[in-house]
């Protein structure tokens, strides 16, 4: 198969090793132009890769590299609950009922044309300076493009659907309840996942506010008033890496709220099931238990000193540290249910003989062999001749 073919498919080996190679590509390219005593690129605008990997270990030394991540991960992540919790039941009523989608629907797709870096002002007359600020600052930017996405999708439900409950005599509330949520929420969190982005956009807005910590406070630090621009480069570099492991766990999560999205669509094409996808599953299964027995342990911390008096939760989240609660224990409860409603093998029970079926009424609870089979036409004819001849003997004697 050729690479070039228009919306060709690609095996798993090759998208691994194209990947591998555009990413050594680029550091190729972003060395060359600041290799040399005279390089293409000056390294106080440019610093070359080199410059970039010694900063991390400055950035954890001296600015607390540590504490600001996690600061600005929990910043990140309490934003997208709240926009989240308001943004579900004020899309579903604006686009199912149409008394609100009248009277709302102009007013939220005008308001994603507001430059909230312009409203940064309100937000501080409104909140003030401290972390309450900043969340609802990036739950309202994560709000407004998100909230036209689910008028859309709800606008985007197949009608063969909705008539099938119809016909079954559903309620609206069944309707809702039925069609609308598993199929709104199902292509929702592919949305969640790419507007994921936005927050991480706004959030070195929000931290330069005030000088409570996190990952935007440092580049506004380091950059502006340092001018280190090789520690910029390394948080910039943070925030990706963080990225592309929250769009791992967001896919990891689709995939376990919707497996069906995953079905292979040819009913007869074969499952392949690798030696390595079934480690991979299973490493990844153990993982996230060990992951949520350290939450339980550390949360538990939090009130009795199990491992001492310091609080690494409340130190390394600060004032987000309820939303990581909140998370945390969300997780804890589905995987508990999905592991103590686990579904049931049927139990394969030993056929009957043919020569013996026996067909049990449950109305009466009585046993009554089978019909015998229809006779063929032949056999009927053939039948009723020997009975016709039989009578004309009879009827001779």
């Amino acid at each position: 198969m050729s690479l070039f073919t228009l919306r060709g498919p690609l095996s798993n080996i090759q998208r691994t090793a194209l990947e591998i190679g555009g990413f050594l590509f680029l550091l190729l390219i972003w060395y060359l132009v600041t290799m040399g005593e005279d390089p293409i690129m000056k390294a106080g605008i440019f610093p070359s890769p080199g410059k970039v990997l010694a900063a991390f270990g400055s950035l954890y030394h001296e600015n607390e590299l540590i504490k600001n991540t996690c600061l600005s991960i929990g910043l990140n992540l309490a934003g997208y609950v709240e926009a989240i919790l308001i943004a579900l039941p004020v899309g579903f009523l604006i686009g199912l009922l149409p008394f609100f989608r009248g009277a709302f629907q102009r007013q939220v797709d005008a308001v994603r044309y507001i430059p909230l870096t312009g409203v940064t002002g309100l937000f501080i007359l409104w909140f003030g300076l401290g972390t309450g600020m900043k969340v609802h600052f990036l739950a309202v930017g994560i709000l407004i493009y998100l909230l036209p996405v689910i008028v859309q999708r709800i606008d985007e439900v197949k009608d063969v659907y909705l008539k099938t409950v119809y016909t079954l005599g559903a309620t609206n509330w069944q309707t809702i309840r039925s069609v609308y949520i598993p199929s709104v929420i199902s292509r929702l969190s592919d949305d969640i996942r790419v507007l994921t982005a936005i927050s991480w956009t706004y959030i070195i807005i929000a931290e330069s506010i005030g000088s409570e910590g996190g990952i935007g406070a440092l580049i506004w630090r380091v950059g502006q008033r340092q001018g280190r621009v090789d520690k910029v480069f390394a948080l910039l570099a943070i925030i990706i890496i963080i990225g592309v492991i929250q769009d791992k766990i967001f896919v990891y999560l689709d995939k376990e709220f919707f497996p069906h999205k995953y079905q292979q669509k040819n009913k007869y094409a074969k499952e392949s099931n690798s030696a390595f996808s079934a480690i991979w599953d299973f490493a990844t299964s153990i993982l996230v238990w060990v992951l949520l027995g350290v939450f339980v342990l550390l949360f538990l911390n939090e009130f009795i000193p199990i491992i001492g008096d310091f609080k690494p939760l409340t130190y390394l989240f600060g004032d987000t540290v309820k939303v990581i609660y909140f998370i945390g224990f969300s997780v804890l409860s589905y995987k508990v249910y999905k592991f103590f409603n686990k579904p049931k093998t049927k139990e394969s029970s030993p056929s009957p003989k043919k020569e013996e079926i026996v067909v049990v009424d449950e109305m009466t609870k009585s046993e009554t062999k089978p019909k015998e089979a229809p006779k063929s036409k032949e056999k009927k004819k053939e039948e009723k001749k020997d009975e016709e001849d039989n009578n004309d003997l009879s009827t001779n004697d």
